[in-house]
């Protein structure tokens, strides 16, 4: 018998050679998903003397060695065939800490922005229902959803995973499948960004006092940007084609001060850092939203789909939810329209009796900011037992 430490030994019917083909076969039916690196030998000595196990490459997953033994012949014979569909495990591979030997649960590979966007992706998904959490040098989150198979992308990158199939879907910057070119479908707008739920702008931008006021007037000098492809189809809708584009790695405001470009094209949602640089935005070259993106094939499949589309409901739900707050409160029927009137809704406020009679409830949702102003007059009005909360969805 083998140490713990060393590698499970093929069954006596599975030659080395099919042992290579199977790994071969696991990763392509699994991509993008590792193969197990087996701890433990399945002989029938361990399958008879306890626990032996087999860990799996997913946050320490394992999977009883005695189980796996039991049909490893049969399982890993010359004649199987790889998995048609890569998001039906069949094989040893294991996905959000469970086993999926023998699972044939349909997967929604997801792709999280890592970056800038995953702590706000991160808070909403929360807010969405769904549990999610990474350790610091993870790229593998925890998701409680046994449906979704969650990785942690760059948002440059993601478009290209969609496209290429390696990802069912991701979120990302619409700025980014614009830049790649990417040919995915836009699922849904998500309206959220790093500091805010406003839009983005990738805004062209020059120092201060230079006299710089038109993109033309950039022709034949050097601009700077994260974003070359986007930049460069910008300044052909303006008629300049001789202006020098380069590719920028980041600190890209400094860049002008340091008298290395021109002129450089820049994302921002506040512009303080741009003013902090000296710098003046003379115009605004594209504006981005987060997005949920597929890819064509995934979006075609009626599971795939239908899963997305819950996805979307609970983000977008999320997002509405941000910057609204509900309201309770009781007050005497007598009251009750001057209370009303006092109210901003979305829709009628609801309105109840209580077991005490001449006295009712009433709820309504409101815009956060209006909250502060608003209680002191509906006190005023009559009401009474004001409560606010905090609302995790809204679903129109």
């Amino acid at each position: 018998m083998s140490s713990p430490a060393s590698f499970i030994e093929p069954s006596p019917v599975l030659s080395k050679p099919h042992w290579s083909t199977y790994l071969s076969e696991v990763k392509t039916a699994c991509t993008p998903r590792r193969h197990i690196r087996p701890t433990a030998s399945p002989t029938s000595e361990s399958s008879a003397s306890g626990p032996s196990s087999l860990k799996g490459p997913f946050l320490g997953s394992r999977i009883s060695a005695a189980t796996h033994s039991r049909s490893f012949s049969a399982r890993f014979s010359t004649s199987r065939k790889p998995a048609k569909r890569p998001d039906f495990c069949l094989t040893a591979v294991f996905n959000n800490g469970r086993s999926a030997v023998e699972d044939q649960t349909p997967m929604l590979r997801l792709g999280l922005p890592k970056g800038s966007l995953q702590e706000p992706t991160f808070r909403i998904l929360n807010k969405a229902g769904f549990n999610v959490s990474v350790s610091e040098r993870s790229y593998f989150p925890r998701m409680d959803d046994e449906e979704i198979d969650p990785v942690l992308l760059r948002a440059q990158e993601m478009s290209r995973y969609v496209e290429d199939g390696a990802l069912d879907a991701g979120i990302t910057g619409n700025d980014w499948v614009l830049e790649n070119g990417s040919d995915v479908v836009r699922v849904a707008e998500l309206r959220y960004s790093k500091q805010s739920l406003n839009k983005v702008r990738w805004v062209l931008a020059v120092p201060e006092g230079s006299g710089i006021t038109s993109p033309k007037q950039l022709a034949g000098k050097r601009v700077a940007s994260e974003v070359v492809a986007v930049a460069t189809q910008y300044f052909q809708r303006n008629g300049v084609v001789d202006v020098d584009v380069e590719f920028s790695w980041g600190a890209t405001e400094v860049k002008v001060s340091a008298g290395l470009v021109d002129a450089i094209i820049e994302l921002t949602e506040t512009g303080r850092s741009l003013r902090a640089n000296k710098l003046t935005i003379i115009d605004t070259v594209c504006e981005s939203t987060t997005q949920l993106i597929a890819n064509k094939t995934a979006y075609a499949d009626p599971w795939k789909r239908e899963k997305m589309e819950q996805l979307v409901m609970l983000l977008q739900g999320a997002i509405a939810a941000e910057s609204k707050v509900g309201l309770k409160m009781n007050c005497r029927q007598v009251q009750l329209p001057e209370v009303l009137s006092t109210l901003p809704s979305l829709k009628n406020p609801t309105v109840s009796p209580l077991s005490e009679e001449g006295w009712c409830a009433v709820e309504t949702i409101l815009d956060e900011q209006e909250v502060r102003a608003l209680i002191p007059k509906l006190k005023a009005a009559g009401a009474e037992g004001i409560i606010e909360y905090p609302l995790n969805k809204l679903i129109y």
